[in-house]
């Protein structure tokens, strides 16, 4: 009879719902610029998210999937990383985009369905673009870290998913690989509760997210997503592993999604109103501007004007991008190839005559 491997998770939270400290907190809490910096990125992400939801309902943005409920962990993220590593988002992930470099104008064209949002990222060239299919980006961040090791490369991969895409072929193959491979690639699990309908607890069997990372042979934590401290102290050891050649790292980032699964989403119909208020009362936005204040880095002056900043921030760029005039019909065909094939010349014509006016 073979005797069964124990295996733990790491567990940590800092602060509770009010913001005070559970424990001595991390040594970069001492950071202000730091800590302010990220508590302004999820005020701004928080107030682009009201924006968009709104511009949505007007009819003037696409489907879109709030962050609400997910900025801590954005901000976080895009904290931990440095310049020159790479970036592997899915679609809920606007605050660490915000941080690493691409613009709200973007953001406003990407969701709005201008896929030139996708095209202009000058601070993050590197970084990929949005995934909305499930656990796609795993396989994606998992073959880009393997080029980083083979070339002897001091960056890593971090790479983020829902906890719904943690079931999907996809996100298991892709931490096999990274554990089998020694891959400088972070995987940071969102476990916001809800896969669209289905609750967590009906969507896997496992106790925790986490402790998949134990079948790829790689280190599993557990942070409270709602947790600053505890949610950054972990994206910074898992990527001072990556970058020193010790492998990749999971970490299952717990909150909840406040917002509907997007904007033709109704969580009204199948969670209930109790559950969404118990979940409001352990926001990590408030909860870190609760720190903030009792650490007397924050006051009610200060956030009243960045408030004021966030909304005309986020204003000034919605004017850019209800200005922007849209992509020629001819688009649809120009970046398929490299040289568009004969068999579509004569579509390409077609289109451009449209385009000018002219018939079809």
């Amino acid at each position: 009879m073979k005797q069964r491997h124990d295996f733990t998770v790491v567990s940590a939270r800092y602060l509770d719902e009010a913001g005070q400290p559970l424990d001595t907190l991390p040594e970069f809490a001492s950071d202000k610029a730091r800590l302010l910096d990220a508590y302004r990125n999820m005020v701004l992400a928080r107030t682009l998210d009201q924006k968009i939801i709104a511009l949505q309902r007007t009819g003037k943005c696409g489907t879109y999937p709030s962050v609400l409920g997910h900025e801590v962990i954005g901000s976080a993220v895009g904290q931990g990383m440095d310049h020159h590593d790479v970036f592997v988002p899915y679609y809920r992930d606007q605050a660490a985009q915000l941080i690493r470099g691409v613009t709200i104008v973007d953001l406003l064209l990407y969701w709005g369905g201008d896929e030139r949002g996708s095209s202009g990222w000058e601070r993050c060239p590197q970084d990929l673009p949005v995934a909305v299919p499930i656990a796609t980006q795993c396989c994606h961040a998992v073959g880009i870290a393997a080029a980083m090791r083979i070339r002897d490369e001091k960056r890593a991969v971090v790479v983020t998913l829902g906890e719904g895409a943690s079931s999907k072929g996809d996100f298991l193959e892709s931490l096999n690989l990274a554990g089998a491979w020694h891959l400088p690639v972070v995987f940071v699990v969102a476990n916001n509760q809800w896969a669209i309908s289905t609750p967590r607890n009906l969507q896997t069997g496992s106790e925790t997210i986490a402790q998949k990372a134990i079948s790829g042979g790689l280190p599993g934590h557990i942070v409270d997503g709602n947790d600053y401290f505890a949610v950054s102290e972990a994206v910074d050891n898992a990527l001072e592993r990556a970058h020193g050649g010790k492998g990749a790292s999971l970490i299952e980032a717990v909150t909840y999604r406040l917002g509907d699964h997007t904007t033709a989403d109704d969580a009204t119909r199948y969670r209930s109103a109790g559950e969404l208020k118990a979940a409001w009362e352990m926001d990590g936005v408030k909860r870190f501007q609760s720190y903030l204040h009792k650490a007397g880095l924050w006051d009610a002056k200060q956030e009243k004007h960045l408030q004021s900043h966030c909304r005309d921030m986020v204003d000034k760029a919605v004017r850019v991008y209800l200005e922007t005039s849209p992509e020629p019909p001819t688009a649809m065909v120009d970046y398929l190839f490299e040289t568009l094939p004969s068999a579509l010349a004569g579509q390409r014509e077609r289109l451009a005559r449209i385009g000018q006016g002219g018939a079809s």
